[in-house]
């Protein structure tokens, strides 16, 4: 690739980044370090009606969790600043105008009135009204008006739009990365909205400025914009000015893989859809966020790489640099991906097994506030113990509680499983044995005890599970000894005591 790849993600400020919004942002992100290029963050804020307040520093937080830093954007590196549309309104104007005066673009004054008296009037007859060639020069702008009529209008300041003039009889030929080639027959196109009378750019205009200003190179994006493909190759041509490569991407489905995932899909279904929690400003209602929920950011970064794209290998577990490394735009699939709520656990799961042993107990010991006064070096021992049965942090103490405390409870199917006649018997030869041991070390407790078990052929059952049960009160865990090294003699021998009180023939 030859010419400097620069890419954007320009979400608009209107709430929390969906889990779509990350997934674009990712493949941008992965686009421009495959190819030394630069990644930009923009924010495009030109609908000032739907800011949120707070959202922009969500949408720069949750790029930053992610791993996945911007190189240019708000407050950093603004080679091409300001990165905030609405800090950009004056420039558009002139470029609006300018499109006005290449014939390409016009005056519009229809209220919205006289729009909505013409929708009806065609929905009654069975059609569908599109503002366009066919019927522009019935229309009240500045191709039907006459020069001094227009004027006046202006002058009086009354409200217009800017609208693109679409051409009539052609056909587009048009280029995109992930579907190939695209045909579009150019009466089918209405002539959309650019510019307002308030000053304000639409979404169309201020996004081609802006991507031919800052010099972006690929352009990629959701396929909710690709109906917008035609309209923003003629406004390149329109301009005179290259056209960046453009890529739409799949979309993301619900689970069931019918129609676009959606925050009420998360809802009823019990996952969350944005990175991270969000408070709403005006109502307070907190919705979920994949941080805390207790999920790593590269496993989440890992699944939704996998949401529409595949390496074309069976390799499923990439860091960000093997992902880096690994992707290409013509490997990303064409129909929408489901989304998985499980398959985002299982790698969970799998990168809780590459954690840091004792980052993941200072975890665990901040979320449960019983290990507030217990030793950090033993919560790290614990975890190392119980990880691979956990897929979150959350996880931790109910498979470990018995590690901090002795059971108060038996399961109750349990007892009856491994609480015989003769139990306490062999639980009070147990008890002897663990008191005279000299040597208390998974090792030698292991050799002990099982030798014993062996050559007084008593069979593994009638010891290790009334001595699991008394461990940790049901018959799960990890292996008893390790429990036992874990909380010592003294504690071991007590519960044990307390299992055989509690048996009843």
């Amino acid at each position: 690739m030859t010419k400097n790849v620069r890419v954007r993600f320009a979400p608009s400020p209107t709430g929390p980044l969906h889990i779509g919004g990350v997934r674009t942002a990712l493949f941008n992100y992965l686009f421009a370090k495959k190819h030394n290029g630069t990644f930009i963050l923009r924010i495009e804020d030109t609908d000032q009606n739907r800011y949120v307040e707070g959202a922009e520093q969500y949408i720069i937080d949750a790029l930053n969790w992610c791993g996945m830093p911007f190189d240019e954007g708000p407050g950093t590196n603004e080679k091409f600043g300001p990165y905030r549309q609405s800090e950009r309104k004056p420039l558009y104007k002139a470029y609006a105008e300018e499109l006005i005066d290449s014939g390409n673009a016009y005056y519009a004054f229809d209220t919205t009135e006289a729009l909505d008296a013409h929708r009806k009037d065609h929905e009654a007859k069975g059609k569908t009204f599109i503002y366009n060639w066919h019927n522009r020069l019935k229309l009240s702008n500045s191709l039907s008006l006459s020069a001094e009529e227009v004027k006046a209008k202006l002058e009086a300041g009354e409200d217009y739009v800017i609208r693109f003039k679409s051409p009539q009889d052609e056909i587009l030929h048009l280029t995109d990365i992930i579907r190939g080639d695209i045909k579009i027959d150019t009466n089918i196109l209405d002539d959309k909205v650019l510019f307002k009378s308030d000053g304000m750019p639409t979404y169309h205009l201020a996004n081609i400025v802006d991507d031919h200003l800052m010099e972006i190179s690929h352009v990629i994006r959701g396929e909710e914009w690709l109906p917008s493909l035609a309209l923003h190759f003629q406004l390149y041509k329109a301009f005179g000015w290259n056209a960046p490569e453009f890529a739409h991407l799949p979309l993301i489905l619900k689970p069931t893989g019918k129609g676009k995932l959606s925050k009420r899909d998360g809802d009823k279904l019990g996952f969350p859809v944005f990175p991270l929690q969000w408070t709403d400003p005006k109502t307070n209602d907190i919705s979920r966020g994949y941080k805390e929920d207790g999920y790593f950011a590269d496993a989440m970064v890992n699944f939704l790489a996998f949401l529409g794209w595949n390496p074309g290998t069976e390799q499923e577990i990439f860091t960000l640099k093997e992902l880096v490394a690994a992707f290409d735009l013509k490997k990303v699939n064409k129909s929408g991906a489901r989304f998985d709520p499980d398959k985002i656990k299982w790698f969970n799961h799998h990168y809780m097994q590459e954690q840091n042993n004792y980052e993941l107990a200072e975890a665990f010991k901040n979320y449960n506030s019983e290990l507030a006064e217990t030793d950090i070096n033993y919560i790290e021992m614990v975890v190392a113990l119980i990880k691979e049965r956990a897929t979150f942090i959350s996880d931790f103490w109910d498979l470990s509680h018995f590690f901090f405390v002795a059971p108060t409870t038996y399961d109750e199917k349990a007892s009856k499983k491994a609480l015989k006649e003769g139990t306490d018997d062999i639980m009070n030869q147990l008890i002897a044995i663990l008191n005279a041991n000299t040597d208390f070390t998974v090792e030698t407790l292991t050799t002990e005890i099982k030798g014993w078990i062996t050559t007084n052929e008593i069979g593994f059952g009638k010891v290790m599970m009334p001595l699991r049960l008394a461990l940790v009160g049901a018959l799960q865990g990890p292996d008893v000894f390790d429990i036992i090294f874990m909380i010592g003699k003294a504690e071991t021998v007590k519960r044990i005591e307390n299992v055989v009180k509690s048996l009843k023939y």
